[in-house]
């Protein structure tokens, strides 16, 4: 229920953790997108995010209500979501709550990196007892991820600078970025409470 032309500037908190921090400028448009992790069409109890029919919050912009979803015909993937959003529940000046809150990026304007995930370099906690230390290496010790799509605000980043990703970890940019394609390095991991009960079921 917006505008093809919507657009407009929402104020985000740099470190949650540290309000002195500050905030930056972060565009809002029709078209967003968000993790796919953010959204479930049946979702088990305890998830509170996105799904058919409900309401989340997108963070520091308004609340929106998932009303229909779009497939491909033959794989049965999911395309796109379609919502509409509440024009009085701007984060700040709303009082109305939801139980989730997730993040987002326009579409339109966001800007893609590489994201390198690093993981624990050994399977066993101590790699000395292996008779082959190289059975003992962690396969999944790094995740390379191409064309994640991030705030365009990030394009300015430089090398050995760091940045919160919510629910995802601190990463630093790496020496091997580009102008135009950043590269960041995870450097601390964070804790996702979602991700600990989809483990359990």
């Amino acid at each position: 229920n917006l505008p093809d032309e919507h657009r407009e500037e929402v104020y985000l908190e740099n470190n949650p953790e540290n309000p002195e921090a500050g905030t930056r400028a972060v565009p809002f448009t029709k078209t967003l997108y968000i993790e796919q992790d953010d959204f479930m069409e049946e979702p088990p109890p305890k998830y509170y995010r996105l799904a058919p029919g409900r309401e989340v919050r997108l963070k520091g912009a308004y609340i929106v209500k998932c009303t229909s979803v779009d497939k491909d015909p033959k794989t049965g993937e999911i395309k796109a979501i379609h919502c509409v959003y509440d024009p009085d529940s701007k984060s700040g000046t709303s009082t109305k709550r939801t139980k989730a809150t997730i993040h987002w990026v326009s579409a339109t304007e966001c800007i893609e990196a590489e994201v390198r995930l690093y993981d624990r370099l050994f399977k066993e906690p101590n790699p000395d007892e292996c008779e082959d230390f190289l059975q003992c290496l962690n396969p999944n010790s790094l995740e390379v991820l191409k064309g994640c799509k991030i705030e365009p605000s990030l394009r300015e980043a430089k090398v050995g600078d760091i940045f919160q990703f919510l629910r995802v970890g601190y990463f630093a940019v790496d020496p091997d970025s580009e102008k135009g394609i950043p590269v960041f390095n995870r450097a601390v991991t964070l804790r996702d409470e979602w991700a600990k009960i989809k483990k359990k079921l």
